[in-house]
């Protein structure tokens, strides 16, 4: 009607309010403000080998990604990063394999579920050094010498774990049941039914928790500072070398760092739409249809 009158039809541009762009315009500044000075330290990472931390830049060059594998770097940065690799693997694991425990015990309601819950996600509400500080202060108690995987991993989980439970509760709350059921009523075993239909339909989810659980761990710096050992992590090599020294060698590794971490939610997007695919064509198991 209104376009045969000479008006705009209401999804034309035209006929979109003030409140529309204002909106889109506040939603720029705010894309602007995120990922601004993180563009900055991507292009001055490539700076010319007489050139500082800011700009004008003086040349391009790699001179920096290769100082940060140097081995008299103040900071050792490639023995510090295996180090937040293989302890952000193991807090990856552990995460999937409690949440997805939690996630499926939780469905049937028990005394002091709720209770055991909340205790469980308490810890996002304390401040993270107290939390650190509180491990590495427990393991001194008890004589235990503080380490990587020790007091620093428990750490990390007190992180990790409430994000894990949060996101695998959600999961296990959409499962429909009646594929297990249809499990059951073709002679499957419960472990038959676990590795076969529970799994392999929750399986973009549990991804979903590795990736979050690998990334909070890999970046993580309050909680572990107090506990970690010795040993320092990636974060903490980085806070060493931005306190002893300021070049950009801190950009090159702020550029591998973020660089590895889009690589690690790129794959994990790529195999949770792959399952998809696969679900849909009904190849995931015996007991999966579409």
């Amino acid at each position: 009607m209104a376009t045969a009158l000479g008006g705009h039809a209401p999804g034309s541009d035209k006929a979109r309010p003030w409140t529309f762009y204002a909106l889109a315009t506040l939603f720029g500044v705010y894309l602007l403000f995120l990922y601004g000075p993180m563009i900055v330290i991507y292009i001055l990472s490539f700076q010319g080998e007489n050139g500082g931390v800011t700009f004008p830049m003086v040349g391009t060059s790699l001179v920096w990604f290769k100082n940060v594998f140097r081995p008299d770097q103040m900071a050792n940065i490639p023995a510090s990063f295996e180090r937040s690799l293989a302890l952000a693997s193991v807090v990856s694991v552990l995460t999937v394999v409690i949440s997805v425990a939690a996630g499926l015990g939780f469905r049937r309601r028990f005394p002091g579920a709720a209770a055991l819950f909340y205790l469980a996600v308490a810890s996002l509400v304390m401040p993270s050094l107290l939390v650190g500080f509180g491990i590495g202060l427990g393991f001194q108690v008890l004589g235990i010498q503080a380490g990587l995987f020790t007091s620093a991993l428990g750490a990390q989980l007190t992180w990790t774990l409430p994000f894990g439970l949060f996101a695998m509760f959600a999961v296990v709350n959409r499962f429909n049941r009646a594929y297990e059921e249809a499990a059951n009523d073709l002679g499957a075993s419960a472990a038959q039914r676990l590795v076969y239909v529970t799994l392999p339909i929750l399986l973009p989810g549990i991804l979903g928790v590795a990736m979050g659980a690998f990334t909070l761990s890999y970046d993580e710096y309050a909680r572990t500072t107090l506990a970690v050992g010795s040993e320092n992590t990636l974060p903490l090599e980085i806070y060493a070398l931005i306190s002893s020294q300021t070049s950009p060698v801190l950009f090159a590794v702020g550029t591998l760092t973020t660089g590895l971490s889009f690589a690690i939610i790129g794959v994990t997007l790529l195999g949770i739409r792959h399952i998809q695919r696969r679900r849909a064509a009904g190849t995931l198991g015996p007991y999966i249809t579409s």
